[in-house]
C-alpha cells in the first residue's frame, strides 16, 4: 500500500507542476503584453506633455505680444498691484515713477480708493511684461 500511495503523491506532484507551469506561461504572456501596453501609454503621455509645452510656449509667446496691445481691454486689481510692486522691492514712488505716476497715486491705487485709467493701465501692463531686473534697471534710470 505505501508503494500505491507514493506513486499517486508523485503522480499529483507532477499533475500540479503541470498546471502550474501552464497556468504561470499564460501570465508571462499576459504580463508581457501589459508591459507593453504601459510601454506605449508612457510614450504617448511623454508625446502629449512635449506638445502641450510646446503650445504653452507659443502661447506665451502670443500673450507677451498681446499684453502690450493697446487694444486690448485691460482689468486692475489693487491687491495685484501692491504684490506685484512688493515682489519687486520698490517703493510706491520709485513705481509711480516707472508709470509716470507719483507715489501717493500708486498708495491710492493699492488702497483702493482711486483706479487708473486705460492709459495707465496699459503703462501697467507694460510694467508687468518686463522681468524683475528690466524694471530695476529703468527704475535706476
Amino acid at each position: 500500500m505505501t508503494n500505491i500511495a507514493s506513486v499517486l503523491k508523485s503522480e499529483i506532484s507532477r499533475i500540479a507542476r503541470k498546471e502550474v507551469r501552464s497556468e504561470i506561461d499564460s501570465l508571462k504572456k499576459a504580463s508581457a503584453q501589459y508591459r507593453g501596453a504601459i510601454a506605449q501609454l508612457k510614450r504617448e503621455v511623454s508625446d502629449l506633455q512635449n506638445q502641450l509645452e510646446r503650445a504653452r510656449g507659443a502661447a506665451g509667446d502670443s500673450k507677451v505680444a498681446r499684453s502690450v496691445d493697446a487694444d486690448t481691454p485691460r482689468r486692475f486689481s489693487a491687491t495685484r498691484l501692491a504684490t506685484h510692486r512688493s515682489k519687486l522691492g520698490l517703493s510706491a514712488a520709485a513705481y509711480g515713477k516707472l508709470i509716470g505716476m507719483s507715489g501717493a497715486t500708486i498708495y491710492l491705487w493699492e488702497q483702493g480708493k482711486s483706479r487708473p485709467n486705460a492709459d495707465q493701465l496699459q503703462k501697467l501692463a507694460a510694467i508687468r511684461t518686463l522681468g524683475k531686473r528690466a524694471v530695476l534697471a529703468k527704475a535706476t534710470e
